[in-house]
């Protein structure tokens, strides 16, 4: 018996709960997934599937070889693909999710230039600021802004932003400025639909104190920009990352606020399916955004212009007008 063909047919027909769509999966016929299947049982001396004219289960046996099984053929798989990298010739349709606005700013200008380079490679590009399932959606590679990793996929960070509060100059001679976290919940603010926090925000100040304060927000949006247009018109309060507002804060048309509180940075994150048996389009993609997003500026995410430590401090302030 072939072993490492046993475990493939036996992962494939869990994975799939069928010994039928196993054979289609491995282009083979039902009875030689049977087959296998029964002689890997004879072989450990154990049943590893409950069969019923429904419905397949594993037994306790079967979760465990299942598992297993999993891992061993990813290194198998993975070995291959090492051992023939040097001749693997990246190519075909990579398809990539992105967030709107980050995808518009700083990604759009590096795809020209990717393309040049590996012209066997053709780009799907999909922008939506949804969180996607990438494996259920048929995405290569999503790029994610995120104050934390994703637990169940691979992942290698770009660039770091830092989130700031901020109000245009008119809001600030109407409303007057807030000076700490608290101070928010009187004021208009605008918000970000897919914003884990929803309507609290979080702060920590310079001795590392904790601060959280639930807003009342006058208009959701699911993009950013959107958010940064009512902004800069007057209407209220934002929390934006420095790479959608940097352009504004250095142009004077937003004005950080709370100079002793800062907001948790997120990262920018190219995010993809397993790092074992990674197809060559994609460990290109990821190589060249990386070293696109490299060395990172003073005001954290390039390519474009930000905010840094001093300008924030150079920023005028506003009082209420009388």
């Amino acid at each position: 018996m072939d072993r490492l063909r046993a475990f493939e047919v036996f992962a494939a027909v869990v994975s799939r709960g069928s010994f039928t769509r196993a054979a289609d999966a491995l282009d083979t016929s039902p009875a030689n997934v049977t087959r296998y299947v029964n002689e890997l049982e004879a072989h450990l001396g154990t049943r590893l599937l409950n069969r019923s004219s429904r419905k397949l289960s594993l037994t306790e046996s079967g979760e465990a070889l299942y598992e297993r099984s999993k891992s061993i053929l990813e290194e198998v798989a993975e070995a291959e693909a090492l051992a023939s990298s040097a001749t693997l010739q990246p190519r075909g349709r990579l398809r990539i999710n992105a967030p709107v606005s980050f995808g518009i700013l700083h990604l759009a200008p590096l795809w020209p230039r990717f393309m040049q380079a590996y012209p066997d490679v053709a780009l799907d590009i999909t922008l939506s600021d949804r969180v996607v399932d990438i494996v259920e959606e048929g995405y290569d590679l999503a790029i994610r802004i995120s104050r934390s990793g994703p637990a169940t996929h691979a992942a290698r960070k770009l660039a770091t932003s830092r989130n700031i509060v901020c109000a245009s100059p008119a809001y600030l001679q109407a409303h007057g400025e807030p000076l700490k976290p608290a101070d928010l919940a009187s004021h208009r603010c605008l918000g970000y639909t897919y914003a884990a926090t929803a309507n609290e925000w979080h702060f920590v100040d310079g001795q590392g104190r904790a601060h959280m304060v639930k807003v009342n927000y006058v208009m959701h949006a699911n993009n950013g920009d959107t958010a940064r247009a009512a902004a800069i018109a007057g209407q209220g309060v934002i929390w934006q990352p420095t790479f959608l507002i940097g352009q504004d804060l250095q142009a004077g048309r937003l004005v950080p606020l709370l100079p002793g509180y800062r907001m948790p940075d997120i990262d920018v994150l190219a995010v993809y399916p397993s790092r074992r048996h990674l197809s060559a389009k994609v460990r290109v993609m990821v190589d060249f955004l990386v070293e696109a997003f490299q060395p990172v500026p003073s005001w954290e995410v390039p390519p474009g212009p930000g905010v840094t430590e001093k300008a924030i401090a150079r920023a005028p302030r506003h009082r209420r007008v009388k």
